[in-house]
């Protein structure tokens, strides 16, 4: 099982340094069809826009920041026209390593564990 779940792990490394090279491969073509005065305007447009992306995303933040600390003072979603603010109640948790060592001890409270399904995340070695 181990040494499937290996091979398609390798297969699906393939297939992303594939998608890599075909991305580069891709750029490479754009670029042979950019001119340098193509190249330079692009610069210049980038330039253009950088400070006032800036800006926008400065605004963005802060609104943002302000809007959280609104909804949590507020204690309640609320929805406006394009976006909504959900307000989440706390979650709680709980030692786990101190409740497994009670446990031992009462026995009776392990009625009360739930455990969530495994799960998996696919991750750059």
């Amino acid at each position: 099982m181990s040494e499937e779940i290996t091979n398609k792990l390798d297969q699906l490394a393939n297939f992303l340094a594939q998608r890599d090279v075909l991305n580069l491969q891709k750029k490479e073509l754009i670029d042979q069809v950019l001119t340098p005065e193509i190249r330079a305007r692009l610069e210049e447009i980038d330039s253009e826009f950088a400070g006032k992306l800036e800006a926008v995303d400065t605004n963005i933040e802060v609104l943002e920041e302000e809007v959280r600390q609104a909804a949590l003072r507020h204690g309640a979603s609320v929805k406006g026209t394009f976006l909504r603010v959900v307000w989440h109640k706390g979650r709680i948790s709980w030692d786990t390593r101190s409740l497994d060592e009670y446990a031992e001890v009462h026995p009776e409270i392990t009625g009360f564990r739930k455990q969530g399904e495994p799960y998996v995340s696919i991750v750059k070695v």
